[in-house]
């Protein structure tokens, strides 16, 4: 006696071997008309049309996500296309269930897997074009151009960028994790590469608000600043410069210091000089 076993051809129709056809279409019309009263033919069901589940899951098998997870999706989606499918209309369960698998995995990847949020159509584009590249990649034995993949999307090239741009947002990387160098040497966290806030910036503003108070003091006063601030001389050495003495540059220096010190502390934006 030869033991019976059930296979899904292309067109979703189902035969067995050991048994006649009519025999194996009997069964599968007995286990559609039991599938909402019986739940072992249900399960029946979805034992019978998982392999196409999971060759849907194995399309997106090259992305980041296990292929365990996009089983369990891809399986979710059989479940619904079974419970939805109406086998009185006479089309096959397979032109069904397709498109229904799919949507629940692109939702899945919409939905669950982005690190950054981004517009649905913008991540759907996205997924489209991470398909296109795989498969013009295989057909061209070669990377796409902007043009092909443009075409074969029917889509402009600023969409295609974009898409592009978006489908960096799926991923993102933590500051901590481990960088490595040109020679594959460890090199420290991605944190350890950002910059640090520079404490100079402070005197960007010092500097901008004393330049705005010293074109109030005499041309005197602001030579006598520039060659000992800017220059770096000596009162004897400015002294030497300017024609004076140097108990003569003192006073024009603490003079001048004390006049920034008062404007500097004037809100106004035209501050005057006090008399």
């Amino acid at each position: 006696m030869t033991r019976a076993s059930t296979q899904t051809d292309a067109a979703g129709r189902h035969r067995t071997r050991g048994t006649s056809p009519p025999a194996a279409g009997n069964r599968l019309a007995e286990l559609w008309r039991h599938r909402d009263s019986d739940p072992a033919a249900r399960a029946a069901l979805v034992e019978r049309f998982m392999p196409l589940a999971r060759s849907l899951a194995r399309r997106y098998e090259r992305s980041s996500e296990p292929l365990d997870d996009l089983v369990q999706v891809a399986s979710l989606g059989l479940v619904k296309a079974i419970d939805r499918f109406d086998p009185a209309r006479g089309n096959a369960f397979v032109s069904f269930a397709v498109p229904t698998i799919l949507g629940e995995l692109r939702r899945y990847f919409r939905d669950c897997c982005w690190d950054v949020h981004v517009p649905r159509g913008t991540q759907e584009r996205a997924l489209k074009l991470e398909e296109a590249q795989f498969r013009l990649t295989g057909d061209l034995g070669r990377a796409p151009t902007m043009a092909e993949l443009a075409q074969y999307l029917e889509l402009d090239v600023e969409q295609v960028l974009d898409a592009m741009q978006a489908a960096q947002a799926y991923g993102v990387v933590s500051l901590e994790s481990p960088r490595t160098s040109s020679g594959g040497e460890e090199a420290g966290t991605y944190g350890d590469a950002v910059g640090a806030v520079d404490e100079r910036f402070a005197l960007v503003e010092d500097g901008a608000t004393i330049a705005k108070a010293l074109a109030h003091l005499p041309a005197r006063e602001r030579k006598v600043l520039e060659l000992r601030f800017a220059r770096d001389l000596t009162q004897s050495e400015i002294a030497a410069c300017i024609g004076v003495s140097q108990m003569h540059v003192s006073r024009l220096l603490r003079h001048a210091l004390e006049q920034l010190r008062i404007l500097a502390r004037v809100p106004d934006e035209d501050p005057q000089p006090p008399s």
